[in-house]
């Protein structure tokens, strides 16, 4: 196998106005992937509007009004050529802004790390976990949170 064998393949769906650097963003999930021990993975990132990560806030987490990410985790099986499916991850760009106006770039890497790493099975609600995902999320992404 060659090193390009061993690389995640994310694929990007952008359904929404706002620009992105799609290749960019596919870049940093990519190296996220490698860094956490999963190269041989495949990811999807979906770019959607406010109304249609409303929708599925309510839908699967019983939680009116957008939200800035969301994480659906796969069970993981292999492809038949031995690539494991992750999952999703579904960012809305016009919601992250409004956390971020002065720098909506970065705004975007943290939400995608963080929900990467939501489906790799990190979470946030004690505070031990919460201080390794933060950190984790600082060293891919670059930003620090508070």
């Amino acid at each position: 196998m060659t090193d390009s064998d061993h690389r995640p393949r994310v694929l990007i769906s952008n359904r929404q106005s706002m620009p992105v650097d799609e290749a960019a963003l596919a870049e940093l999930a990519s190296a996220c992937l490698v860094g956490e021990g999963f190269a041989d993975s495949e990811l999807s990132v979906s770019f959607v509007t406010a109304d249609e990560i409303a929708d599925l806030h309510v839908r699967y987490m019983d939680e009116e009004g957008p939200t800035d990410v969301l994480s659906f985790p796969l069970d993981g099986e292999e492809d038949e050529d031995g690539v494991r499916i992750l999952g999703d991850v579904v960012i809305a760009p016009d919601v992250a802004v409004t956390n971020n106006a002065a720098d909506p770039a970065a705004e975007l890497r943290l939400l995608l790390v963080h929900g990467i790493l939501h489906l790799l099975g990190h979470d946030h609600d004690e505070e031990d976990e919460r201080a390794e995902m933060w950190a984790r999320q600082e060293r891919y992404s670059g930003i620090r949170m508070p």
